[in-house]
């Protein structure tokens, strides 16, 4: 058995997409302050996290992108959809700034030798973060989906797709027709993944990636990990 760490560190002033919160991550007390209770003295030390719940290596609620009432919060999805089987597709020949076709996706599988089924979750490996992490690019550069290769993947009746970007298509009417594509088709997607090359090849596995449990969340940072039966 082997654990894979598909997440970003969650750091100070990361970067995240202009219309969300900004991360903010400071020292709240330190063991420099020291108290004492009852004759005994200690310290503590504790971080201050100020951020949205968009932030790092994220999953989208239905709430997030769903105006309709009664649409879910993260802290009403049901904990399955967070552990469940999986697969990787390599698309990490797109150029950047590309879109991911219902053909690319074809030639993946394929390629992979796997078979998409339902309540998979399938996770795209672009290259993007090694190709455009550190630089303006990472925020715009990425290959995205498109409205029909993301209807694509929900007729296999996928419980969640992942990306290393910041969203899952091309920025513009693309991305909101993608996010749209997972309200119709009852779907959601993850964003932020690291290290999806070493899952190329490595056929089915079980992805895991549990929120926090937020009342009333849009979404929530993830701690995403694949385990792999070796």
């Amino acid at each position: 058995m082997r654990l894979i760490d598909l997440s970003r560190t969650i750091t100070h002033k990361m970067p995240r997409l202009p219309n969300h919160p900004m991360i903010s991550l400071s020292e709240f007390t330190t063991h420099a302050e020291k108290r004492e209770v009852e004759g005994y003295v200690f310290s503590s030390a504790v971080m201050l996290l100020n951020m949205g719940d968009h932030s790092g290596t994220h999953v989208d609620a239905p709430r997030h992108f769903d105006e309709r009432p009664g649409a879910k919060g993260i802290d009403e999805m049901p904990l399955e959809n967070f552990f469940t089987e999986a697969v990787c597709l390599d698309l990490s020949h797109k150029p950047l700034k590309s879109d991911i076709s219902v053909g690319d996706l074809e030639a993946a599988v394929e390629a992979a030798g796997v078979k998409i089924k339902p309540r998979d979750t399938v996770l795209l490996h672009m290259d993007h973060y090694r190709r455009t992490w550190g630089t303006e690019g990472y925020l715009t550069d990425f290959p995205g989906l498109t409205k029909e290769s993301a209807t694509w993947l929900g007729r296999h009746g996928i419980t969640a797709f992942g990306v290393e970007a910041v969203s899952p298509g091309r920025p513009g009417r693309s991305n909101f027709e993608v996010h749209h594509v997972c309200r119709d088709m009852g779907f959601t997607h993850i964003e932020g993944l690291v290290n999806l090359d070493q899952l190329v090849g490595k056929g089915r596995f079980r992805f895991i990636g549990f929120p926090l449990k937020i009342a009333g969340g849009t979404g929530s940072p993830i701690r995403a990990v694949a385990l792999l039966e070796d």
